[in-house]
């Protein structure tokens, strides 16, 4: 069974400016399941975000993304939904920082999430990533998690955030999403996710060494990763542009 992952501290040296773009091996911090050649093929893995396939809140040329994989099940999940909104309304004004979300459902221990996932797919189907992300928000209000959401209560959420729910009804019913879903729990995996949530930093297309992040980070080290990325990304532009 797939452990979740919860409170675990960020990688010590991620907050080194000067080493995140330059690609040092990252020590682990504790709890960390990943040091060193681990952290080199998860940046082999791991994929950057896709526009028209991936949702994203936020800028979608922010030079800084984080990307997610959630499970709407998750607790974890949930408290860090509510911190990486803290985060967009504050890096989000600037267009620096954007957020990507992605499914991981951990079937075994929530046999619920998948559907919900699908859901969400068919809330974004419906009206774009303003619906995915009022979807998920909600689904994260009502469920108790692990387990706990009454499935009757997806089409009344997709109701209550202005979806058409009979068309709603028919897409969740289709399970076109199923395969994407699953697609997205098998890319999670091979980018090094054990549990939920799991987050990846990204530059550009580049995932940010020791930037792979297990369990519902804080939002002061959330913030104490992003700004070291955000003045490394800004130091590497100032020297490129001074030795032209």
């Amino acid at each position: 069974m797939l452990p979740m992952k919860s409170n675990y501290v960020l990688p010590i040296t991620i907050v080194i400016a000067g080493a995140l773009i330059a690609g040092g091996v990252f020590l682990a911090g504790k709890g960390s399941t990943q040091t060193g050649d681990n952290g080199k093929t998860m940046t082999q893995n791991a994929r950057a975000y896709s526009p028209g396939t991936d949702h994203i809140l936020g800028n979608p040329n922010a030079p800084v993304k984080v990307v997610e994989y959630m499970d709407l099940e998750c607790p974890h999940c949930k408290v860090f939904n509510a911190t990486m909104h803290q985060l967009m309304d504050y890096y989000g004004p600037s267009g620096k920082v954007a957020w990507v979300t992605r499914p991981f459902p951990l079937a075994q221990i929530h046999s619920k999430a998948p559907q919900e996932a699908q859901a969400a797919e068919c809330a974004a189907q419906l009206g774009g990533d303003r619906a995915y992300y009022a979807f998920i928000d909600k689904v994260f209000d009502v469920t108790p998690s692990d387990n706990g959401l009454d499935l009757a209560q997806l089409p009344i959420i997709a109701k209550g955030i202005g979806l058409d729910q009979t068309a709603f009804n028919t897409c969740v019913s289709s399970n076109k999403y199923a395969q994407k879903v699953s697609d997205s729990y098998t890319e999670a995996i091979a980018a090094g996710g054990q549990g939920t949530p799991y987050s990846l930093i990204f530059v550009g297309n580049q995932l940010v060494p020791g930037g792979n992040l297990s369990g519902a980070q804080a939002y002061s080290d959330m913030r104490a990763a992003i700004d070291a990325v955000l003045q490394s990304t800004n130091n590497t532009v100032t020297a490129s542009t001074t030795t032209q």
